[in-house]
């Protein structure tokens, strides 16, 4: 594999970080994950805006220009050879505080440390789409929003992955994390949407929720379907009454859930609403793909 780290392309075992970057130490760093269908990118302009702005949130300056971003992201395609026909992309950027003395302060670190890694995606199953997936509702919380904003994309992952931690010994394929006030928030890497009365519903994002670019996406296409949708805060009761739920990534795009914990969800199976998500997702995503560089 080759790594582009902070101003050139590495093979993977040249790809080394120092032990006193921030980022390892302290988790202190932004990141996001971006796939490509062939050789173009999802969305790729909303997730380096939304990578600027959790790096501005936590007072992070990415060194790279704008205007570099594409080049360096096919590059790493093109050198990885994934990003066409055969092979869709999975990408990560990762950017951290830098390497410095060892100390909570910023300014040790004089120099942000920049990785981008490109491999072929791998998507669950196809038979988890056909037949939805079980959920575990995590002990773990989220985050408390004024302790540490949801809308930043850190490298600090720890609460997402103690909720990990529970689906594993569960069996489940993933956790539905509650925030402080008992309220649905998301799963660890995905958004929760559930149809209840005709509606499409998603917890608002003053819940405690990542704004996540394909749950926007979702939001569009619902309302271009005529299928209503509201923001709102949700409990699990409210899930428990519904008759149909899904999460939505980046690179699972709309997964259906049949069962949370002990209850099941609906018929037990992908009802039609989902369905019909899933089948406008695929035919819509290609108005949601950049360009290839020129």
């Amino acid at each position: 594999m080759w790594v582009f780290l902070n101003d050139r392309f590495v093979r993977e075992e040249d790809a080394v970080v120092s032990v006193f970057d921030h980022g390892f130490l302290y988790g202190d760093g932004v990141y996001e994950t971006l796939r490509s269908y062939g050789s173009r990118i999802f969305m790729r302009d909303q997730h380096l805006a939304r990578l600027r702005r959790s790096a501005e949130s936590i007072g992070l300056t990415i060194p790279i220009p704008n205007a570099q971003w594409p080049d360096l992201l096919h590059e790493a395609m093109r050198r990885n050879e994934v990003g066409h026909d055969q092979a869709d992309a999975y990408i990560r950027i990762t950017v951290s505080r830098g390497a410095g003395e060892i100390g909570l302060d910023p300014s040790l670190c004089p120099h942000p440390t920049v990785v981008i890694m490109t491999k072929a995606l791998h998507p669950p199953p196809p038979s988890l789409s056909r037949d939805g997936v079980s959920l575990t509702v995590a002990k773990t919380r989220r985050n408390l929003p004024e302790a540490l904003s949801p809308q930043i994309k850190s490298t600090n992952f720890l609460n997402n992955i103690l909720a990990k931690r529970e689906s594993i010994a569960a069996g489940t394929f993933d956790s539905l994390l509650l925030n402080w006030q008992d309220e649905l928030t998301e799963c660890t890497v995905s958004n929760l949407f559930f149809i209840a009365g005709d509606t499409l519903h998603t917890p608002a994002l003053d819940c405690g929720i990542l704004d996540g670019i394909t749950r926007t996406i979702v939001m569009i296409i619902a309302q271009e379907e005529g299928l209503p949708v509201r923001e709102g805060h949700y409990y699990l009761s409210d899930l428990r009454g519904a008759k149909e739920c899904f999460l939505t990534n980046t690179s699972m795009e709309i997964m259906p859930v049949t069962r949370v914990d002990a209850f099941v969800v609906g018929e037990g199976y992908p009802g039609p609403l989902t369905r019909r998500m899933q089948t406008r997702f695929a035919e819509s995503r290609t108005r949601f793909l950049a360009s290839d560089p020129s």
